[in-house]
């Protein structure tokens, strides 16, 4: 039998931090990449430091936790089958260290959990240390959770369409930001689709911020009717990319920047500058690749706490479009309750069906 390798400590923001099972495979080797263990997830998470942390610094994070690494064996845990290899954890983990710091955040049920609130650096590589790959952080900050001070557009390529799709996409968004006065930072999904994040007032609800989410959403799908879409249910949806809108409600979390995805090849979440967008490809970045890019050009969104924006352009629209009746609210997820100004939950085809 082969003996276990022993416990590592790595340096982490002038802290140690030990690391289990360093040499554990997290991934395996590719045509394109060599193995990923467990120690080097964690010392990827290192080097991209303050990336890192500026994209988790006091937000309420939920860990993707993949502790036996990614092979087609893992059982993957959802909503309705809890236990699997791999899982979302919400609530703090037991044992933490006690530089661990968290917050508060409470569920569109009514229920609440106190989650990882990321103040330093040991905090991610301790994550790490616990089989997490990917950082979902909420879109506000610890001393105020009822207020988020981020926007964030979804671009989601539907089967048939694919990153190239979303580029294009990506630049219609660009132009209509600088339209209404707003600086949007792209990154790639670290899968097919594309994310752009604008900083904002924290002084709007969740419920605000999902309206111009919408609003936003419907303005693209106007300008590009045949490769945008914001409709909710799959089947009307096309080979068009979808703006998820609904990434911007209460409980709902986008994979942070720098976020290892769980993929063959481990894929990371980049960030990029808008002249860089129609240049790359997802498979780019790596935990392989990207200490180099980071240590050579440092964070792509470095600059993104300097300015806050106002919401009230994409407010005026989504009022805009309610009042010629093309605007209203849409369906949200089916696990959240009937929100107020929901339209009726029902899917099209089963709609139809019940007419018959």
């Amino acid at each position: 039998m082969a003996k276990k390798a022993e416990a590592v400590m790595i340096e982490a923001g002038g802290r140690e931090v030990r690391v289990s099972s360093p040499d554990r495979v997290i991934f395996a080797a590719t045509e394109r990449t060599g193995e990923v263990t467990k120690l080097q997830i964690a010392e990827y998470y290192v080097s991209v430091g303050d990336g890192i942390m500026r994209a988790l610094r006091d937000r309420p994070t939920t860990l993707e936790r993949w502790p036996k690494g990614v092979h087609d064996d893992v059982v993957v845990a959802t909503r309705e089958s809890r236990g699997g290899d791999a899982f979302y954890q919400k609530r703090v983990p037991k044992g933490a260290p006690d530089y661990v710091e968290t917050a508060r955040i409470e569920f569109p049920s009514g229920r609440h959990a106190d989650e990882i609130a990321p103040t330093e650096l040991a905090v991610v590589a301790w994550c790490a240390h616990m089989g997490t790959l990917t950082f979902h952080p909420w879109p506000v900050r610890r001393d105020d959770v009822d207020h988020p001070d981020e926007l964030r557009i979804d671009l989601d390529p539907q089967p048939g369409t694919d990153f190239d799709d979303a580029v294009v996409v990506a630049g219609a968004a660009h132009e209509l930001l600088g339209e209404i006065g707003l600086r949007g930072f792209p990154k790639t999904s670290g899968g097919r689709g594309l994310h752009i994040y604008v900083r904002i007032e924290p002084r709007w609800t969740f419920t605000d911020v999902r309206h111009a989410a919408i609003a936003f959403g419907r303005e693209l799908e106007r300008r590009m009717p045949e490769r945008v879409t914001t409709k909710w249910w799959k089947e009307e949806r096309g080979e068009r990319v979808f703006v998820d809108y609904n990434q911007n409600a209460r409980d709902r979390t986008i994979a942070s920047p720098y976020s290892v995805r769980p993929k063959p090849g481990a894929p990371v979440s980049a960030p990029l500058l808008w002249e860089e967008v129609p240049e790359v490809q997802p498979e780019d970045f790596t935990v392989e690749s990207m200490p180099e890019r980071f240590g050579e050009i440092g964070d792509r969104f470095a600059e993104i706490d300097d300015v806050h924006h106002s919401l009230e352009p994409l407010l005026e629209m989504y009022e805009r479009d309610e009042a010629e009746g093309v605007g209203g609210d849409m369906p949200y997820p089916p696990d959240y309750p009937k929100m107020p100004g929901e339209p009726k939950r029902v899917q099209p085809s089963r709609d139809r069906d019940r007419k018959k």
